[in-house]
Formats: structure tokens, sequence, C-alpha cells
């Protein structure tokens, strides 16, 4: 029996989805490859041999387009082991600042397009019992930070989800995946993945003020190696007993010690007020 994964993989066409697609067809496994546009598909086409490489048109928050996908992967190569929840932005700017319509959409593609697709794919890895769903969350999605409220917020809930999924799936056989990678050299930072709100508030300068000039010093020079972050994928995807969380980047993993400190400082200053919150009897 062949030990070919199947992979699905939204967001494909460039950026980190890219990276990973090319890493799994250099591993020898197969792969749906999904993108928002026609020109993207024809590109990643190329990439790999037609019985290892298919692709799907699929914006992430159609749910129809998310089940044709599905249904066209299952069609072609009979099942999908591994799904990579990868399609997804960033938006820059104050809590204040952010419009309604630039939170919703969003929200839109970081969490209900996820859902989507994991919604999509499950009822086959339960016939299987079997299958990997590896959500692509952020640093930020353990660590807010000024500027990226409302983009951390969006990978808060996909943490949250990774969590509660892993135990529901664990009985049938299905492991989840939540992938924190700090800054790594892709387009994240320019204008293709990353949305800056249209409204400026003062008031906020010395603080989104200067993460708005951080990130445009930072694009493209970014610390990360998107090829190694690809190839740790591929590895937790092998992996028995894979992680619930893996933060990827010494970045990442700083700012959650830092966190993880503070938050237990906290816990020992408040302890008594903590603890005395229950009924008497």
């Amino acid at each position: 029996m062949s030990n070919e994964k199947v992979w699905f993989i939204t967001g494909a066409s460039r950026g980190l989805g890219l990276e990973i697609t090319k890493a799994i067809l250099a591993a020898g496994d197969k792969v749906v490859a999904t993108a928002r546009s026609t020109k993207d598909l024809s590109s990643i086409e190329k990439l790999g041999k037609p019985d290892h490489v298919s692709v799907a048109l699929l914006d992430v928050t159609n749910k129809q387009q998310a089940k044709e996908a599905v249904d066209q992967a299952i069609e072609k190569f009979g099942h999908i082991d591994v799904l990579v929840n990868n399609a997804a932005y960033g938006l820059l700017g104050a809590v204040e600042e952010s419009t309604d319509e630039e939170i919703r959409k969003m929200y839109e593609v970081n969490v209900f397009g996820l859902l989507n697709v994991t919604r999509a794919i499950l009822p086959h890895m339960r016939k299987q019992r079997s299958g990997h769903i590896i959500n692509i969350s952020s640093g930020g999605g353990l660590v807010g930070g000024e500027g990226w409220g409302v983009y951390c917020s969006t990978k808060f809930a996909v943490e949250g989800l990774t969590e509660s999924l892993a135990m529901e799936l664990a009985p049938l056989g299905i492991h989840v995946t939540a992938i924190e990678p700090g800054y790594f050299r892709t387009n994240f930072l320019d204008s293709t993945s990353l949305v800056r709100s249209g409204i400026v508030i003062e008031d906020y300068s010395e603080t989104v003020g200067k993460m708005r000039n951080l990130a445009t010093q930072f694009n493209k020079n970014q610390p990360g190696d998107p090829a190694k972050l690809a190839q740790a994928i591929i590895r937790v995807a092998n992996a028995d007993q894979p992680p619930v969380h893996l933060p990827l980047g010494n970045d990442t993993l700083d700012m959650y010690k830092q966190k993880t400190a503070a938050f237990q400082q906290e816990i020992e200053e408040w302890y008594e007020v903590i603890t005395k919150n229950n009924y008497d009897d």
C-alpha cells in the first residue's frame, strides 16, 4: 500500500501556501491546491505531475465552492489525508480605527472560511476514521499586539476552534494542529495580503503608528524562512502523535514565554481574589 498522503490546501498560490505546496510535491505526496483565481491555478498545475497535483477554484467564503472543491478532490484521489487551512489575510490598524466592513470581511475569510472548508472535509475524514487538520494560525493567535487587535482576534478564534476540534476528533482517529508562525519572509506585510485601516487616529500614533512604520520596514526582511516552515509542517503531518500547538520561530516563542510569565505573575498577585469566589456552603 502506498504511503503517499493526499493534501488539500487553501490559499496555495503564494506565500506560505505556495511553499507548503512545493514541499508536499517534493516529498512525493499528492496535493489538491486551491486558489481564488484561475490564473493562479494554472501556475500551480505546472509544479508537479498531473497524477500528483490537482487544482480547484476556491474562495473559502463560498460554502458551495468549498463543497465542490472537496468533492472534486475525493473524486480524483479517493480520500484526503491532510487539510491545511492556510487562506487568510491581515488587518493593520487600531481596534477603534478598523471599520465594521474591514472587520467582517476579515472574519469571513480567516474564521468562517476556515470553518466552511473544515466542515466540508470532516464527513470524509470521519468516514475513513483518519486525517489531520492543520490550521495556520499565527503568533498573533497566542499574543495580542498593538495595531493587530482585530487580526489577532481572528487567530485567537482559530486557536479555540483547533483545541476544541482536537478533543472532539481524537476518538475518531483525526488529529488537529494549530501552527503559529512568527514573522516569515513572505508577502504577508505587503498590500497583497495586508489591509491597512483607512482611518488613522492621532491618539494612537505612539502605539499603532509606530507599528505601521515597523511593518513597512520589516516587509521582506522578516527572519523566518518559509521553506523551513513548510518542512516543519511536513514533519508534523508525518508524526504519530502530532502536537495541538506548534509555535514556529524564535520571535513567537519569546513573545509567548513573556506572556505566560506575566500571566503567572498576575495570578500570584491576585490569587486570593481569584480563588475566593465559590459559595461558602
